[in-house]
């Protein structure tokens, strides 16, 4: 399968996902900016019209996008894994994490705060508005190592999102011991570490490239 991923964007948990199912894939690193495919100087708008990461081709050649879609298909490409559920209520529970990783976290908190054209009202209201759901995930995490009674790839999504703190001052995870401590937690899980580590370095890359053509 292809992969096609910017650097530490969403796309970071599939990466994730692939690495702990010990799987491998093709790896295309796409320009968040020009949407250049750098491995080769394509336009990703040919194979994703809306020139958004992750993106993924399958081994029969379809393309499949949408972060949770391309997620469940990885869980369900290499079920001995384990990245995914079993039974139907596990199933739906796990469906309901990646949603709620993608709407109200993904989308609803962090796009705007990372949005380096938001003016400061739109980000002031996101804080105000989206901290209850950091909030709900502290309280939800409490006693709990994963999202689920395993890792899945809900886990590699979600430690992906958290990551972006880095980036979002606002948000101080010391606010919320239960998630830093996920977060932390999962951060030192081998395929989670080499994930981030190679990204990281691809992401500097990235912001050199992005100045030199300034």
């Amino acid at each position: 399968m292809d992969l096609y991923f910017s650097p530490l964007a969403c796309s970071l948990a599939t990466r994730i996902s692939l690495y702990e199912a010990g799987k491998e894939a093709t790896y295309f690193e796409v320009d968040p900016k020009t949407k250049v495919v750098q491995n080769d100087g394509s336009d990703f708008r040919k194979i994703n019209p809306l020139g958004l990461v992750p993106t993924l081709r399958t081994d029969d050649g379809q393309v499949l996008t949408e972060n949770a879609a391309i997620l469940q298909h990885v869980a369900d490409r290499f079920p001995e894994a384990g990245l995914g559920t079993s039974s139907s209520m596990d199933r739906s529970r796990l469906h309901q994490w990646l949603c709620f990783i993608g709407t109200e976290l993904h989308k609803g908190l962090f796009v705007p705060l990372l949005d380096r054209k938001a003016p400061p009202e739109i980000k002031a209201y996101t804080l105000e508005k989206g901290l209850s759901r950091l909030d709900y995930l502290e309280n939800y995490l409490k006693g709990r190592e994963f999202l689920l009674d395993h890792f899945t790839v809900a886990d590699a999504y979600l430690v992906t999102v958290i990551n972006w703190t880095m980036a979002t001052p606002p948000i101080e995870l010391a606010k919320w011991p239960a998630v830093k401590a996920y977060y932390e937690r999962l951060r030192a899980r081998p395929s989670v570490a080499k994930a981030i580590a190679e990204e990281f370095e691809m992401y500097k890359a990235e912001i050199a490239r992005h100045k030199a053509a300034a």
